[in-house]
């Protein structure tokens, strides 16, 4: 087991490794392997590169990001709002009239639907860019429009696939559409490489990812 001090470390270590991240005004805090990043950056994409940092780090079992957003320039939130949806247009050409963005303050809501749960991330990913934002609620919905068949075995074979994912210690329940992930992994990267592999299965509208993150 990894002492907090040496997570705490290797935290730091990896921000002020970490590209397009300006460290310097952010403070780490472990406790039991937990990480709390505060402090502040200049851009919303900044907050999610540090926090991405964070849970690469061996040891780490989970990450509170309170990191404050403080803007240098400001734009208008109908300036962001068109922005958003040039973005949207750029990278989900087929679907992006499905996809809603809503300003307030510099923080970005979006709404609507897609069929897979790709096109979700890639809406979100693209918004992350934009100069302006401080905050992102995706609330798109996913609506595949074929069913869910064999949601299970398909994750399973998912896994097995995955260098980087040890099977044997990950449960997969199904409720139609609905995935549960339960069970112990070796580290964060691993926890989330679990849930994208399990989001990539056809029909899958939700995923819970309780899995834990041995220490």
């Amino acid at each position: 087991m990894r002492s907090d001090n040496d997570i705490k470390q290797n935290v730091e270590a990896e921000l002020r490794w970490t590209p397009d991240v300006d460290e310097k005004d952010i403070a780490v805090k472990v406790t039991d392997g937990a990480v709390t990043l505060t402090g502040f950056v200049h851009d919303y994409h900044q907050k999610c590169l540090a926090e991405s940092a964070a849970k690469g780090i061996k040891g780490v079992t989970a990450v509170a990001n309170d990191i404050t957003v403080r803007l240098l320039s400001s734009p208008s939130d109908p300036e962001i709002a068109r922005a958003a949806v040039s973005a949207l247009k750029r990278v989900l050409p087929t679907v992006w009239e499905h996809i809603k963005p809503i300003v307030k303050q510099g923080s970005v809501s979006l709404s609507g639907s897609v069929e897979w749960h790709y096109e979700r991330a890639i809406a979100e990913d693209a918004i992350r860019h934009l100069q302006g934002i401080t905050s992102i609620d995706n609330s798109i919905t996913v609506k595949p429009s074929l069913p869910a068949q064999s949601v299970k075995s398909r994750i399973h074979e998912s896994f097995r696939r995955m260098a980087d994912i040890d099977v044997n210690h990950i449960s997969v329940n199904t409720r139609g559409s609905q995935v549960t992930l339960r069970g112990k992994v070796r580290s964060w990267a691993e926890r989330d490489a679990a849930e994208r592999s399990a989001w990539s299965a056809p029909g899958v509208t939700s995923v819970m990812n309780q899995l834990d993150v041995r220490n």
